[in-house]
């Protein structure tokens, strides 16, 4: 077993790095504060080929693997939540579907410019009455002629008010059997009859955009049906267990940015005559932050080399996204303890950390969801 990155995934965790923190890290508290959405910066990341990462360089792509990608998730992560979060969804969420099912003419009309960086994708799935019940989605496509005409309501969809095109899941028919069959469409968001508002307040990852998605009547040519129409259900739960790598990555930069913080301000504050890292609560806390930073890692790293070698990866997806998202908000948690009153205080940022991670234990299947994949996989 070798555990040792290649040479080309410590280049990209080296690069990404330095942006982030030459970059994105001094706008951090900024963004978060302001609620904006960085767009100027991923301008940016997509001049350096970030939004490319995993996907082949015929489609734009720099050609590299889910690990090297999961690895610049976590440290985009690791300075801002809100950066990071709107960068894993555009990748695994906005363009990979299009990668895995869709036809060559799709990857060269809507892969192309989501991998160079010149546009960003969303992926519509939530609505208000179907969250983890994905199931039972209510929105509909019916074809009329060359046309899917859909009608529906989506929630909670990342970047939508900056994407080029939302793949949006819809009921498009009834199976031999009269349930509904769940097809994924690539929807362009200048289409007549989308509305796109944003105006959620969120407790946190406030900089990365949210979105309310809205289809009256919006007519989409039938070539933009993504895959095997019978087996849309079937591919939104694969791209999930991708988004939930990428998600498990960014709760590990977030744990990483909280045991980083902590172990710097340990040293440096001083109580009773020497420095807190000198006490052992204090000491013990750092430990068991780190232990579990490291455990999240192997885990977050395994999940990403099983989908890059072609293996089943749905249960250790499963297990990095669970383990990963609820050790970040641990360690924000101990974080702000081991600061203290200052810890509770925006300029230390560990505040931030704290409610950037909540939801990660709650976007692409909740810690409850998690547990419940997990226990299928095992067979119960």
């Amino acid at each position: 077993m070798n555990f040792e990155l290649t040479k080309e995934q410590m280049m990209i965790r080296s690069m990404v790095r330095d942006f982030a923190e030459d970059v994105i890290q001094p706008r951090a508290i900024e963004i978060d504060v302001e609620a904006r959405f960085p767009l100027d910066i991923f301008e940016q990341m997509g001049e350096l080929g970030l939004l490319g990462i995993p996907f082949p360089e015929k489609y734009g792509g720099s050609g590299s693997d889910t690990l090297s990608y999961a690895i610049a998730v976590e440290e985009i992560g690791r300075v801002c939540g809100s950066t990071g979060l709107s960068y894993a969804a555009a990748v695994s969420l906005g363009a990979s579907p299009i990668y895995y099912f869709g036809t060559e003419e799709q990857k060269e009309r809507f892969l192309k410019p989501l991998a160079k960086g010149e546009a960003l994708g969303a992926f519509g799935l939530t609505e208000p009455n179907a969250g983890s019940d994905a199931g039972g989605t209510k929105t509909t496509a019916v074809l009329d002629g060359d046309n899917y005409v859909i009608n529906g309501e989506k929630c909670f969809i990342t970047n939508a008010s900056y994407a080029k095109t939302i793949i949006v899941t819809a009921v498009t028919g009834k199976n031999e059997k009269g349930r509904n069959i769940i097809s994924a469409i690539v929807v362009p968001t200048d289409t007549a009859g989308i509305s796109i508002t944003s105006n959620y307040d969120k407790m946190g990852v406030r900089g990365s955009d949210t979105a309310e998605v809205v289809l009256d009547n919006v007519r989409v040519p039938k070539e933009n049906l993504l895959g095997d129409p019978s087996k849309g259900f079937k591919q939104f739960l694969y791209t999930l267990d991708g988004g939930r790598i990428s998600i498990a990555a960014l709760g590990l930069g977030i744990a990483q940015a909280a045991l980083d913080k902590s172990l710097q301000y340990a040293k440096e504050r001083k109580q009773f005559g020497k420095a807190i890292s000198n006490f052992q609560a204090i000491q013990f806390k750092l430990a068991d932050m780190a232990m579990e930073v490291e455990l999240a890692r192997n885990m977050v790293y395994k999940a990403a080399w099983l989908k890059d070698q072609d293996k089943p990866f749905t249960k250790e997806a499963a297990y990095a996204k669970l383990f990963a998202t609820e050790t970040a908000f641990r360690a924000a948690n101990q974080a702000i303890q081991i600061h203290g009153g200052y810890g509770y205080m925006r300029e230390y940022e560990v505040e931030r950390y704290l409610r950037d991670a909540k939801l990660l234990e709650i976007g692409e299947g909740t810690s409850e969801v998690q547990r419940l994949v997990i226990a299928r996989q095992l067979g119960c």
